[in-house]
């Protein structure tokens, strides 16, 4: 076993995250504060958004959502089966079910419109769209086919804070848009998530379903603010709190900076591999300013995936998969499945490999050199 360990992500954490809890911490209030509302509010600055509301997790912020947007029992969401299971479970949790769809090829693994329209019923309510990697879906197209079929789009966008189509923050072109600060993510707080709302009644629809349906919180009655409340709704406790929210408000000052780190170290990825047989890094060609959250690779059809990660991981180098399809899940299997192609092939071939902003060069080259001796050649 190599005593090195190149991991799949790290953390920027430094003295100014610590300041930032301790400020909190001898303020005395830890759940949705004014830290919170100043986090809200500094985030929709940088994605240019004026609806934005923290919560618990991206997966609660997708619930939210579809709950917002009245998705129910019996309605239909059509989602990409190449995604962290969360984006199906969300569905689920409204009593909806989710409609698997194909990524568009082996080269770009983002949920394909020509195969969202072949979906849609006429019990299709929304979709949900995943900017897989921070690589923007074609929204265009999409929002397009939505438009056309009357449906809500969803965008699943857990990997791409500080991604853009043109002058235009992802997560801000459908009806909703969700965000993830989990551990590995490019801006975190530990758990955590945003929602981006594009109106105000959404906007205001959530903000009491995050909070137990009820229509003033703590904060608000604590400050004078408000004497008593109604609940009018049946909600969550999806709440933020302001530990995290004064850790992701240090972490979005730093986004832009280990962002561009990030995209510096998967170009050098790039150049290291660009001639490897057996091995290939998707989204070739796309221009647009993305988050770079994953340094995700399709191997070759001769290549023994598990066999490889084993032996990856004896010379200390840690990898994973992103993702298993979800129909695959015996929790899913229960669902008739159209045939999606692209996704067998690159479910079954995708490896993830370490990238993160400290990441050093020369273990990026001890990582391709290692990748270069398993792979069968």
């Amino acid at each position: 076993m190599n005593n090195q360990n190149i991991y799949l992500s790290d953390i920027t954490y430094d003295a100014e995250e610590e300041k930032a809890v301790l400020e909190v911490l001898r303020s005395r209030w830890l759940t949705m504060g004014e830290v919170t509302k100043t986090f809200e509010k500094e985030f929709g600055d940088y994605i240019d958004s004026p609806h934005v509301m923290a919560v618990s997790n991206c997966t609660a912020a997708l619930h939210l959502a579809l709950i917002a947007l009245g998705i129910s029992d019996g309605d239909e969401v059509i989602v990409p089966s190449f995604t962290f299971v969360a984006t199906s479970n969300a569905v689920r949790y409204t009593g909806a079910a989710p409609v698997f769809a194909d990524i568009k090829s082996l080269d770009d693994w983002t949920i394909s419109p020509d195969s969202i329209r072949q979906l849609i019923t006429n019990r299709t309510r929304a979709v949900i769209v995943v900017h897989y990697g921070g690589y923007p879906c074609d929204m265009q197209a999409i929002m397009d086919i939505a438009k056309e079929h009357n449906l809500y789009v969803v965008e699943d966008a857990a990997h791409g804070p500080g991604s853009w189509i043109g002058s235009r923050h992802i997560g801000t072109w459908g009806d909703a848009g969700c965000f993830s600060f989990f551990s590995n993510k490019n801006m975190t707080s530990g758990e955590g998530g945003a929602i981006v709302a594009n109106n105000e009644e959404i906007a205001e629809r959530i903000k009491k379903l995050r909070s137990h349906g009820m229509t003033t919180v703590s904060w608000d009655r604590h400050h004078g603010h408000a004497y008593q409340y109604d609940v009018v709704s049946l909600g969550y406790n999806y709440r933020f709190d302001e530990l995290r929210a004064a850790l992701a408000r240090v972490q979005l000052k730093k986004l832009d900076l280990n962002n561009r780190k990030r995209a510096e170290r998967h170009a050098y990825y790039r150049d290291l591999l660009r001639n490897v047989s057996g091995v290939s890094i998707p989204f070739a060609q796309r221009g647009d300013k993305v988050s770079y959250h994953l340094l995700s690779v399709l191997l070759g059809e001769n290549t023994d995936r598990l066999d490889l990660m084993k032996k990856m991981r004896s010379f200390g180098i840690q990898t994973s998969v992103h993702y298993p399809p979800i129909h695959h899940f015996s929790n899913y299997r229960d669902i008739k499945t159209a045939p999606l192609p692209n996704t067998e092939i690159v479910g079954g071939r995708e490896l993830t490999l370490p990238l993160h902003p400290m990441l050093a060069l020369k273990d990026i080259e001890y990582v391709v050199q290692k990748l270069k001796e398993c792979i069968p050649q």
